[in-house]
């Protein structure tokens, strides 16, 4: 199941970056995102303020992902020749689709996608756009697998503090 996330899932959805955080450092780190730095409880606690985060919960009970899905396109989009043209307010981004480390494998990013793409159809969006770092290799593979298109890479200046290559991909509705 996934759902809008309330106040209540804040500590969960917290307990999953910290996850993340710490498989990256003790593996290798896919996401690039910094403890203290990104994603943060703060920027949670936005998202689901604002009504935009969803939550992943398995058939057991546990939340396995999290995800914001809203219109806001960062500066730098502005640098990718985006294959389809759309007005700012048809376009849907995701934002920080994160899965858990130990539900990794389990086709829950698939389903968060899946999720986020009816979504923005019944909310009347026409394209997707979103972007990923370029080491993160699982999510460059999977994006392609689901009929997202390459649409180019570009330096981000992420947080005003981490200079990083971001690959984005969008897909038409």
């Amino acid at each position: 199941m996934i759902k809008l996330a309330t106040i209540e899932d804040l500590i969960e959805i917290g307990k999953i970056y910290d996850e993340i955080l710490t498989h990256e450092e003790e593996n290798i780190s896919y996401t690039n995102w910094q403890k203290g730095l990104y994603p943060t409880l703060e920027y949670a606690k936005k998202a689901i303020e604002e009504k935009t985060m969803f939550v992943g919960i398995n058939s057991d009970g546990l939340m396995y992902g999290s995800v914001i899905l809203n219109n806001i396109q960062p500066k730098e989009y502005n640098n990718i020749d985006w294959i389809e043209k759309f007005e700012a307010n048809e376009i849907m981004v995701i934002h920080t689709l994160c899965i858990r480390p130990s539900q990794s494998g389990q086709g829950h990013a698939k389903k968060m996608v899946k999720f986020s793409e009816d979504f923005a159809k019944e909310k009347g969006y026409k394209v997707i756009h979103l972007d990923t770092y370029e080491g993160n290799f699982p999510a460059a593979a999977l994006y392609p697998k689901m009929g997202y298109l390459y649409s180019g890479k570009t330096k981000f200046h992420f947080q005003e503090k981490i200079w990083e290559t971001l690959i984005c991909f969008e897909k038409t509705l």
